[in-house]
């Protein structure tokens, strides 16, 4: 358990702006900052950044919180493990025990595969700069590869000896779990119960999750044995899933933010050798073919994108589907051809970082040009094979979404294939309606699914008031400090100013009322608390707060736009702005609240008289009293309410 003093220091130290912009590209709009929401895929930015509040909301999917609630949910860590994220960021220190074995296996799998990983990268890189055969044998490697320290401390590169089950073993005597061992896929258990190291042999290039944690690793053999795979990658597994994650992303996302721009590899190396030249907005996809996950992580940081392929055009046209799934998701895509028997790794170990930079800008072109060139030497003078080539270059101009961009891309391909644009727009048009259609299809044939509703506690059900008693709260939070009214003490003659929380909390405890949903009266009785303690209260309190349902309330609340209560709906109110607004519609909320109070009461004493029997006199007139009494107060509620109750 952290301390609340060190959760204080945390909190106070982790500016929101400046953690959210690690994972989302944020700009300025008025006092906050907006940008594409991380948690589900859209093309108009609705994540908005509050820095004086401290806290974040997506108006598309609803998602909001602090800066703490932003890493637990990002990168699915509990309360305390996102504060722990926070405090090394901030290198703040964060006392706790050294974790033993039997703590290892209670805690969940996904936390127990990370500490795994964990521990084989130290492992590794322990073995690389301590044992005989790494320093001899895969040092080596790396300083063929003109690898220097600061950049192999860097990617926390290491090496699995080349024995059986070195890394198993000390695992194992260092208390680990073999199964999480087998989960990770760092030991391999064949079915006879034999165990061995998946990566011996091998250096090793930890893969790091956006936030910097080990969640697997790829691992290239130094044998010539060409039966032997020259790379292996960690198998998919609860941490690990390669089709989401970019080789280098956690070490690129800065750079890519601030150049706004990302250029796109192949292999691990290509991405160490270009961060070596000072080349450090480039990410790699592992060998792998390209993603639409992978391809959204890196619109999250840029719109643009640069593809570095070798100088070896062979592999280039299996790879090119992997630029038509860039143009789908809308980003500015270019592409650099190295030069011949070159790849982005050799070319920068022999080239300084503004030669590189040179080469790429005079070199790099967007995808019409060098689609066209590098089919046109396929086609030469063979009509069918031009007719194929253009139905592909519109296959891949009809993936932009954005229709000005479209036009741009016809008009140079009419140029370069000396073909009417009229013609391309048509063949653009039926790709892109056929491709709707299949898509309507597919909607058509989908089965609906029933409509899912959160569970609701069971102290709110039945609650007729809940609407109420979140207007009274909301109010509390956003007003609460403001003056409501001011008066003169007829004894003293002095000057007594009421504020909205002041009255508010005064009406409801006056009447000994009760929220009757537990978050709301968690917040109201919070507020209470406080306002004993300071004159006014801060709202980063409740937005802080270390309950998650509190701290989320308060973030809905304070971010959610005023809806007018019904209430004021059915009397074609006109509102004015607080905070004479707020002389009307406070007490005008807390009573609308007390007559839901009361008639909830009168229904419930009216079920009760109608399952009287004719001789309970005593008993009926008991609620018949208490019914008159009561439609008594709501009609005076009514007339100051405006409404008429029949």
């Amino acid at each position: 358990m952290i301390d609340q003093h060190t959760v204080d220091r945390i909190i106070a130290a982790a500016d929101i702006v400046e953690v959210v912009k690690e994972y989302v590209t944020l700009r300025r709009s008025g006092t906050n900052y907006l940008g594409l929401c991380p948690f589900h895929n859209e093309k108009t930015p609705s994540f908005s950044v509050s820095q004086s509040k401290g806290i974040f909301k997506c108006f598309g999917c609803g998602k909001g919180g602090n800066v703490v609630n932003f890493i637990m949910e990002h990168e699915r860590l509990n309360y305390v493990e996102a504060l722990k994220f926070l405090a090394k960021k901030y290198n703040i220190e964060v006392e706790e025990k050294e974790v033993t074995p039997e703590e290892l296996q209670k805690r969940n799998e996904r936390e127990s595969l990370m500490v795994i990983n964990s521990y084989a990268q130290r492992y590794f890189t322990d073995m690389l700069h301590k044992h005989s055969d790494g320093k001899t044998i895969a040092m080596a490697y790396f300083r063929e590869r003109g690898l220097k320290d600061h950049i192999i401390e860097k990617f926390q590169l290491g090496y699995c000896l080349d024995q059986r089950d070195a890394f198993t073993q000390s695992a194992l005597r260092d208390g680990y779990n073999l199964d999480y061992l087998v989960k990770t896929g760092l030991t391999i258990r064949r079915e006879d119960g034999t165990i061995f190291d998946r990566f011996a042999g091998r250096v090793m290039f930890p893969i790091h999750s956006i936030s910097g944690r080990v969640i697997g690793f790829g691992g290239r053999t130094l044998k010539t044995d060409k039966k032997v795979a020259k790379y292996l990658n960690s198998p998919e597994s609860e941490v690990y899933h390669k089709s989401e994650i970019l080789y280098g992303i956690f070490h690129a996302k800065k750079a890519i933010t601030q150049e706004n721009k990302c250029f796109l590899v192949e292999g691990y190396t290509d991405v160490i050798s270009l961060h070596q030249a000072g080349i450090e907005n480039v990410v790699a996809s592992s060998g792998t073919s390209l993603t639409q996950d992978q391809i959204k992580l890196i619109k999250r940081f840029t719109p643009n994108v640069t593809v570095l392929y070798d100088g070896d055009a062979a592999g280039i046209k299996a790879s090119l589907r992997g630029i038509d799934m860039i143009l789908e998701e809308g980003l500015n895509v270019k592409v650099v051809l190295m030069p011949e028997g070159e790849d982005p790794d050799s070319f920068a170990r022999t080239h300084s970082a503004s030669e590189v930079l040179e080469y790429i800008k005079e070199n790099e072109t967007d995808f019409i040009k060098f689609k066209t060139r590098l089919l046109l030497d396929d086609s030469k003078n063979d009509p069918i094979k031009q007719a194929g080539l253009i139905t592909d270059i519109v296959r891949s101009i009809s993936a932009i979404p954005e229709q000005v961009t479209r036009a741009v891309y016809i008009k140079e391909c009419s140029r370069l294939l000396d073909i009417g644009e009229e013609v391309l727009y048509s063949e653009v048009g039926k790709i892109r309606r056929k491709r709707m259609e299949q898509l309507l299809q597919r909607e058509r044939n989908q089965p609906v699914k029933e409509h899912e509703t959160p569970k609701i506690p069971s102290y709110v059900k039945g609650i007729i008031c809940e609407e109420q008693e979140r207007e009274i709260v909301k109010y509390l939070l956003t007003y609460g400090n403001q003056v409501l009214f001011t008066h003169v003490d007829e004894e003293t003659e002095e000057e007594i100013t009421i504020t909205v929380a002041q009255y508010i909390i005064e009406e409801i405890l006056n009447d000994d009322l009760e929220f009757q949903n537990l978050t709301y009266k968690k917040l109201f009785d919070e507020y209470i608390r406080l306002m004993e303690i300071h004159s006014e209260v801060d709202n980063r309190h409740f937005i802080n707060h270390m309950d998650p349902e509190v701290s989320q309330l308060a973030v809905d609340l304070l971010t959610e736009k005023y809806v007018l209560s019904r209430i004021w709906e059915k009397n074609n109110a006109e509102v004015a702005e607080a905070p004479n607004f707020l002389e009307d519609a406070i007490p005008k909320a807390i009573q609308v609240y007390k007559s839901k109070v009361l008639k909830m009461a009168i229904n419930n004493l009216n079920e009760e008289l109608q399952n009287l029997k004719p001789d309970q006199v005593e008993e009926t007139n008991h609620i018949l009293f208490k019914l008159r009494e009561l439609y008594a107060l709501i009609n005076n509620m009514s007339k100051d309410l405006d409404r008429v109750v029949l």
